[in-house]
């Protein structure tokens, strides 16, 4: 058997949606379309998808109400952390962050309008997974050059992203923070511990009904969920670390949100 391509057929009720998502974000075009059908194609490595709307007659009477269900359409890619900052800078629907298994796949995934789940992997390479054992220490470590790239800016403060997943790391994010005089930030709380430690000037830390002021060469340790607001009475800088995974919550607003300089 010589197979000379393959493709994915989808049964979806909405099938311009899931067109639009597959050619806007992740570069497929449109090989053939009619009436409740399109083909897709990328001209790569990708798998073809067919998108059918659902109860049309090419499909089996029983399949026929059925939807793309329980299934990922999962597309290796190079460069992962430069298509998740892309993806997630045009808004696309990203609903799992990026994230690196124990045998060496980071992943990340975002959902299409009819529910069909998108997954771009990239494959660690063999020095990556090395044995923890191995002696040759100089294999095992990452040196990480901020840029402009991993830079946030806010109403309140500055970010400049340090270690993080998509730049190496698998259990702490770090960034420094930069606050002009007078700044002060929203009151929020974060779902994991954080460390402050104030390199230049000094900051005023309101949780739980106290102040503290942490002054330059001062660590501060913040526990998780418990809400906070922090104020600038002079130019500051601080150094913050938090796991990996950590996300914040504002009163008033609904779910999450990530912290995207620690992603």
């Amino acid at each position: 058997m010589n197979v000379s391509s393959s493709t994915l057929s989808l049964t979806v009720a909405d099938v311009d949606a899931s067109r639009e998502f597959l050619c806007g974000h992740l570069g497929y075009a449109v090989a053939m379309a009619d009436d409740g059908f399109v083909s897709l194609t990328r001209g790569d490595g990708a798998v073809d998808v067919v998108l059918l709307r659902r109860g049309t007659a090419v499909l089996p009477p029983e399949q026929r109400d059925q939807r793309a269900a329980g299934l990922i359409l999962a597309l290796t890619v190079t460069d992962l952390a430069a298509e998740e900052a892309r993806l997630r800078a045009a808004g696309a629907p990203i609903t799992m962050p990026l994230r690196e298994e124990p045998w060496g796949e980071r992943l990340f995934q975002l959902t299409d309008p009819n529910g069909v789940v998108v997954q771009l992997v990239e494959w660690a390479a063999a020095s990556d997974a090395a044995d923890p054992a191995d002696d040759d220490e100089s294999a095992a470590a990452i040196v990480i050059t901020p840029t402009a790239d991993h830079i946030t800016v806010s109403p309140n403060a500055t970010m400049a992203g340090l270690a993080a997943p998509s730049r190496g790391s698998t259990e702490l994010s770090t960034w420094t923070v930069t606050m002009d005089a007078g700044a002060t930030g929203p009151e929020h709380s974060i779902s994991r511990e954080q460390v402050w430690t104030v390199t230049a000037g000094s900051l005023e830390v309101s949780c739980r009904g106290r102040t503290e002021k942490v002054t330059a060469g001062q660590t501060l340790i913040l526990p998780p969920d418990r809400l906070r607001r922090i104020h600038a009475p002079e130019q500051a800088t601080a150094h913050v670390s938090m796991p990996a995974d950590g996300v914040a919550s504002v009163p008033g607003t609904e779910g999450a949100r990530e912290l995207p300089w620690a992603r």
